[in-house]
């Protein structure tokens, strides 16, 4: 038997997945119609749509089988996520991949599978739509192509799961996509001993450029500024708009100097050294940034609660020029923060 390998971008594809927040959630009948028809329609025992996590593939909707995840090392699905195209195995006993697979050689004895990659919006492979028969067939390029059209389906479902955690007016994440990928964040940085630095952003006066410049020059400011967030993080960061005019940044595998130089960084972008942009109604901003500590910080929220209120003691500096020295709690204890709240 051979495991399958993990794609090139599976810390992507990971977090793609989770923000999602569709693991271990009970079966649904818009991805069970489509089973129920790809059974129907391929006169198959089995039809699933099955995701691929960390260590095992998980089915969203599951006809013919009795369990609802198996191990990800004996999988036909990831398998089948490596490559772009429908993944086909005729005779599973006579391939040396899967010829002594459990799945194979046990229960449900499989002998064909067909798998179909369902992509996430952003292109990475979650998992597939797929169909099992306990004896070998092969599929005509007619059938190729309506399990095509069925994972396109499928596809679609999922990407309505993800406009539900999207902030419609800049495309970032909103609040509870926020806090759903943050928590799953987390404890991966609790698990690997990661250290992580959370940014609590509030714009500057942002009430009067509504007032002034009207309500579309505001939504233009969000939007703009949501580019320079995505510009300025890291790959590995995660950004998102909470409301209003709040933002705030998860910087993962990074400590609070780290942390500090890359809203230093978004600082310069906004608008120049001074953080203002003479003529454009760009505003500055104000943030509290805290370090994650795994024994104070149980949550995203508490996380995202300390940082708020960090935030605010910077705000009530006084009109964005004074100093404001504070405490700022950290992973490996205290520390004073000397941020400037412009």
């Amino acid at each position: 038997m051979k495991p399958p390998e993990f794609p090139r971008d599976e810390t992507e594809r990971l977090r793609a997945l989770h923000s999602l927040n569709i693991l271990d959630t009970p079966p649904e009948e818009r991805f069970d119609r489509l089973t129920r028809i790809a059974r129907r329609l391929f006169d198959v025992p089995i039809a699933l749509v099955s995701l691929i996590d960390e260590n095992r593939q998980w089915f969203k909707s599951n006809l013919g089988l009795e369990v609802r995840e198996t191990p990800r090392e004996i999988s036909f699905c990831g398998h089948a996520i490596l490559g772009e195209e429908v993944f086909i195995i005729p005779d599973a006993t006579a391939d040396e991949r899967f010829a002594d697979n459990p799945l194979v050689v046990g229960e449900p004895g499989i002998r064909f599978y067909a798998g179909c990659p369902l992509r996430h919006p952003d292109g990475s492979r979650l998992g597939t739509l797929c169909i099992i028969d306990t004896k070998p067939r092969e599929l005509s390029g007619e059938d190729i192509e309506t399990l095509k059209d069925l994972a396109s389906m499928a596809e679609r479902e999922l990407a309505a799961i993800q406009l539900a955690t999207l902030d419609e007016l800049t495309g970032i994440s909103n609040r509870r996509g926020f806090m759903l990928l943050g928590q799953h964040t987390l404890s991966l940085c609790r698990r690997r001993r990661l250290c992580a630095t959370l940014a609590y952003i509030d714009l500057d006066a942002f009430k009067q450029i509504n007032d002034t410049l009207g309500h579309e020059e505001g939504d233009r400011v969000l939007a703009a500024f949501a580019d320079r967030l995505a510009a300025t993080c890291r790959e590995s960061d995660i950004y998102a708009r909470l409301g209003g005019d709040e933002f705030v940044i998860l910087f993962v595998d990074a400590t609070r100097p780290v942390a500090q130089e890359a809203l230093d960084r978004l600082r310069t972008v906004t608008g120049g050294a001074d953080g203002k942009e003479a003529g454009r109604g760009e505003p500055s901003f104000s943030y509290g940034l805290v370090e994650f500590d795994p024994g104070r910080h149980d949550s995203i929220e508490a996380l995202v609660r300390e940082a708020d209120a960090l935030m605010y003691q910077h705000k009530r500096s006084g009109s964005g020029q004074e100093s404001a020295d504070v405490t700022c709690v950290t992973a490996t204890g205290t520390g004073s923060a000397g941020e400037r709240a412009e």
